[in-house]
């Protein structure tokens, strides 16, 4: 890893204290995981929506569960209502 000051450098050094990732693995996972909470509310709804249908899954698991999951997100997306969930991805 470089000199350059990292605005995660704090994470990075635990993740490198506490795990076997060298500091370079270590900041691609933070970005990873940054990256992967960054995402839109709409594109995170429409991406579980397919995974969850892809196993099989009905729509009326498949909502309430995606509602669920919508709480625990990095940055809380606003409670949507199930027919809302269904409007971000039928339109």
């Amino acid at each position: 890893m470089s000199t350059a000051w990292h605005p995660h450098e704090d994470l990075i050094a635990h993740l490198t204290r506490t795990s076997a990732l060298g500091p370079g693995e270590a900041a691609r996972v933070v970005a990873d995981v940054l990256a992967y909470f960054s995402e839109p509310t709409e594109e995170f709804v429409r991406r579980r929506h397919a995974e969850l249908k892809s196993r099989g899954l009905v729509n009326d698991a498949i909502f309430p569960r995606i509602a669920a999951e919508l709480s625990s997100r990095r940055v809380a997306a606003p409670e949507l209502s199930l027919r809302q969930l269904r409007r971000i991805v039928y339109g």
